[in-house]
């Protein structure tokens, strides 16, 4: 299945199956997950059925139903860049050390 064809109604109703057999598999009814998930029975069953709901909801509900990391993709992390990298392995690279007495004297004169 190609997701991105879906129309936004399918997409909702998948989420909506999802949510249902997930409850199902916990064998939690509708009034215990809505009551651990701090929502209405109705609100619930908007969700399982692919109605519009607030996101909020379906945030609450993952996480009763301890499937929070289905949102994972959303997360950003930050990439470093090859060029960066190198940039940054070359700071740490071992500096020459200079010779104290060397430094200490002024440079010869040209007379």
């Amino acid at each position: 299945m190609n997701i991105t064809q879906l129309s936004d109604i399918a997409i909702l109703r998948m989420i909506g199956d999802f949510i249902k057999k997930k409850r199902i598999d916990r064998q939690k009814t509708q009034d215990t997950l809505a009551y651990e998930a701090g929502i209405s029975r109705s609100t619930l069953s908007l969700l399982e059925r692919g109605e519009k709901v607030n996101l909020i909801t379906l945030i609450q509900v993952l996480r009763v139903l301890d499937e929070l990391q289905i949102l994972e993709i959303f997360e950003i992390r930050q990439q470093i860049s090859p060029i960066e990298y190198i940039k940054l392995q070359k700071k740490h690279e071992r500096q020459r050390v200079r010779n104290a007495d060397r430094a200490a004297e002024p440079p010869p004169s040209e007379w």
